[in-house]
C-alpha cells in the first residue's frame, strides 16, 4: 500500500454480505489492508470482524461464520413474533440471537480495541441523521447499524435511539472522506438483478427494496465524492437471482465473488475509478451474460 490513508467502506445488503467476504479474501491475499474500516448494516458486521483480524486467517474465520449461518440465526421468528405484532410492538424479531453471535465471535469488546480502526454507521431514529460510532461496546454498535426498522428494535446508545445505518447512509463513503481517507475502496453487495418475480414475505421484500436503493445511492455518492478522494469500487457479483433474505447460498456467493475479484485485480481494477455495470440499471437479455463480461 502507498502512504495514502486508505479506507474500506462496506455496504449493507442482508445475506449478500457474503459477497464482501470473497472480496476481502482476495484483497488481503494481495496485501491490500486499509488504515481503517467503515461499515453499515451487514457491512458493519463484516467490517467489525475484519477489523479484529485483518489477515487471511481472520477472513477465513469470517468465511466459516457465514458458512454456518442460517436465517433463523439472524431472523428468528417464533410465536412471540406474532404475539408482538398483535400487541403492536415496534419490532418483529428478537435481537438476542444476533447479539449472542456477535459477542461470541468478535475478538474484542469495544470498537477502539480492534486491530485496525473501525467505524460503524447507524441512523438516529428521530431526525434521520447519520451517526458514526467509533468507540464503546462493539456488539451494541453493530446491532444498532443492523436494526432494520420494524424488524429489529432500535438500540439506545448515548441517549439516542439508533436504527439501521442504511436508512441514512448504506454505503457511507461520506464518513470515510470525513475521516481523512484519500483512497477509498468500496465493497458493495449488489442486488438481485435476475428475479422473475418479487420476493415473498415482508422482510424479504424490504431487504430487496433496500438493496435497490443502496445501489442507486452508491452510484450518486461515487459521483459526489470522486473529487475529494480516489474511490475504487470492487464489482459486486452479477447476475444474482437469490433473495438477500436467503442465507443458504453464502458459500457460493463467497467463491464466485472471490474468483471475480481475483480477475478484476489481475486486470488492474484498483487503478479504475468507473462505476461497475452491476450497480447500474441493467437487464440480462443475453443468456449467460454478466455485467463483468459486458463492462
Amino acid at each position: 500500500m502507498s502512504d495514502r490513508k486508505t479506507a474500506f467502506v462496506l455496504a449493507g445488503g442482508g445475506s449478500f454480505g457474503a459477497v464482501q467476504v470473497g472480496m476481502l479474501r482476495e484483497l488481503v491475499k494481495n496485501g491490500i489492508v486499509p488504515d481503517f474500516v467503515v461499515g453499515s448494516s451487514v457491512g458493519a458486521i463484516n467490517g467489525a470482524y475484519f477489523a479484529g483480524a485483518p489477515t487471511p486467517e481472520g477472513v477465513a474465520q469470517l468465511e466459516a461464520i457465514w458458512g454456518a449461518l442460517h436465517r433463523r440465526d439472524v431472523f428468528p421468528f417464533t410465536w412471540r413474533s406474532l404475539a408482538g405484532l398483535l400487541a403492536r410492538r415496534d419490532h418483529l424479531v428478537d435481537p438476542r440471537g444476533l447479539r449472542a453471535l456477535l459477542e461470541r465471535r468478535l475478538s474484542y469488546r469495544n470498537l477502539e480495541d480492534a486491530v485496525i480502526s473501525v467505524h460503524v454507521v447507524a441512523t438516529d431514529v428521530l431526525d434521520g441523521s447519520t451517526v458514526r460510532l467509533s468507540s464503546g461496546p462493539a456488539a451494541d454498535a453493530v446491532l444498532a447499524s443492523c436494526a432494520i426498522p420494524a424488524a429489529f428494535p432500535p438500540v439506545h446508545i448515548g441517549g439516542r435511539r439508533l436504527m439501521d445505518g442504511g436508512v441514512a447512509s448504506n454505503t457511507p463513503i461520506s464518513v470515510a472522506v470525513e475521516l481523512g481517507a484519500e483512497h477509498v475502496i468500496v465493497l458493495p453487495t449488489g442486488f438481485a438483478c435476475t428475479l422473475e418475480s418479487p420476493p415473498r414475505g415482508a422482510i424479504a421484500s424490504a431487504l430487496h427494496a433496500i438493496n435497490l436503493v443502496v445501489a442507486r445511492q452508491l452510484v450518486m455518492d461515487l459521483e459526489r465524492y470522486r473529487g475529494q478522494a480516489e474511490i475504487v469500487t470492487v464489482p459486486p457479483l452479477c447476475p444474482l437471482s437469490w433473495s438477500p433474505y436467503d442465507f443458504s447460498h453464502a458459500g457460493e456467493l463467497i467463491e464466485q465473488t472471490a474468483a471475480q475479484t481475483r480477475r478484476w485485480l489481475e486486470r488492474r481494477g484498483l487503478d479504475q475509478y468507473r462505476v461497475p455495470g452491476a450497480l447500474l440499471p441493467h437487464s440480462h437479455a443475453g443468456e449467460g451474460e454478466t455485467c463483468e463480461e459486458s463492462d
